[in-house]
């Protein structure tokens, strides 16, 4: 059986705590949803910040709901463009990761950590998994065929949960680097 999986790419963007969205955004104010994601109960927010380093600065969308901590995901192609730090990292795991300043409407938040590179990985549910047989934190192989620039992903963690729906992410510069489409397929081979 092959086991395929969709392809899609992460953009810069950033998860925020409730603390810090009173910060950058003012007293009371809720995030306003633009667009469902696919992972079940995540959104785009219409809600944009500055993510500042001392090289540049970079605007990003937030993604909802609000988190316990306030995350920064980017590339390390913008991580070099504003001369921060950003580790490979599983969402989460912020803990002597990269600074930052946040810049929104309302005020600035500076993160002394929480900016990362984010590991790529696939989203599944246990029965994603028991069909697949592959386990959580496993790290597979992920074939990508495209027009000239087909490749295999190494070092994908697999991420099960009932809260997910099948779906592999990487970060725009991996996505670049093999030329990857909207709705590609993947396949695990690993």
């Amino acid at each position: 059986m092959e086991k395929t999986v969709l392809v899609e790419i992460s953009a810069r963007h950033l998860h925020v705590s409730k603390e810090h969205l009173a910060i950058l955004f003012g007293e009371g104010h809720a995030l306003t949803p633009k667009k469902d994601l696919s992972q079940p109960g995540q959104f785009a927010c219409a809600e944009k910040v500055q993510i500042v380093g001392p090289k540049g600065t970079l605007n990003a969308s937030i993604l909802g709901p609000e988190r316990p901590e306030t995350q920064v995901e980017i590339s390390l192609t913008d991580a070099r463009t504003i001369g921060v730090t950003a580790p490979i990292r599983e969402s989460g795991d912020v803990k002597g990761s990269g600074a930052c300043k946040l810049v929104g409407p309302c005020g600035e938040v500076e993160l002394e950590c929480g900016v990362i590179a984010a590991k790529r990985h696939i989203h599944m549910t246990p029965e994603d998994a028991e069909k697949y047989a592959l386990s959580d934190n496993q790290n597979v192989k992920v074939s990508v065929k495209t027009d000239g620039r087909s490749l295999i992903f190494d070092d994908v963690v697999v991420r099960v949960s009932p809260k997910y729906a099948l779906a592999m992410h990487i970060d725009t510069d991996e996505a670049n680097a093999a030329s990857v489409p909207c709705g590609c397929m993947g396949v695990i081979v690993d």
